[in-house]
């Protein structure tokens, strides 16, 4: 039988008070993001509200933004990408309108922070990422996180991904000038797909499209700022 010193107790005592606090500190700044960003700016939908109360968006950015992770702003997780403003994806989200049985695709996994938030919802997210490394990264993290209802692809996202098609929600996180002809073959019936439409590099116009009786009926609302969606050519 292995005995612990009373150094060695003490040791356990203090890093687990440690994890205590650092846990305690990012699930107050999490209220106060959700609270100040997200309620205050219009966001009813509860099940938005408790998927971003719950994951750590701070795990989802690089260790030198740990500390910037609440902030109503994105922030870069390399590969000239970022992580969305917090309410943005609580606005995408919401105007996605998930619920348990509903299955999604999106496009630009990044760090996986908003394919997290809509696992929080719904049956099952797959999400393609084009940049091999990020996809890893984000793959290993939801992992880690214990996600089992995500599944990551590397590849580009412009043609969907046909063999798990019709998706009942389609979230497309960086910009081209039009919704790709895939994406809106691949979604279901009452479908809704949401993208930011514009020039790349300057301020893009985020669309929903649904799908009703065949037919693609698109709205535009708030103007945006995204990435360029990028292809493998």
């Amino acid at each position: 039988m292995k005995f612990i010193s009373a150094t060695g107790f003490l040791f356990i005592f203090l890093f687990s008070c440690t994890f205590s606090q650092e846990d305690d500190k990012f699930a107050t700044l999490r209220k106060e993001m959700v609270n100040k960003q997200i309620i205050a700016n219009g966001i009813r939908n509860p099940q938005t509200i408790k998927a971003m109360l719950k994951v750590p968006r701070h795990l989802f950015v690089p260790k030198e933004y740990i500390n910037r992770a609440y902030e109503d702003t994105p922030l870069p997780i390399g590969y000239n990408q970022t992580i969305s403003q917090p309410f943005i994806v609580a606005y995408m989200t919401e105007l996605a309108r998930p619920s348990k049985n509903k299955k999604v695709l999106e496009i630009g996994t990044g760090s996986g922070y908003q394919a997290a938030v809509l696992a929080e919802i719904v049956d099952t997210v797959y999400t393609i990422e084009i940049i091999p490394e990020l996809a890893r990264e984000a793959e290993e993290r939801l992992k880690r996180l214990g996600y089992k209802n995500i599944i990551v692809k590397t590849g580009d996202g412009y043609n969907g991904w046909k063999e798990h098609a019709p998706f009942d929600i389609i979230m497309v996180t960086a910009a081209t000038d039009h919704i790709p002809q895939p994406l809106l073959d691949q979604l279901a019936e009452n479908g809704r797909l949401i993208m930011p439409v514009g020039p790349q590099w300057s301020a893009q116009r985020l669309v929903l499209a649904v799908k009703k009786n065949g037919k693609i009926e698109r709205t535009q609302l708030a103007m945006v700022r995204f990435v360029p969606l990028l292809r493998s050519q």
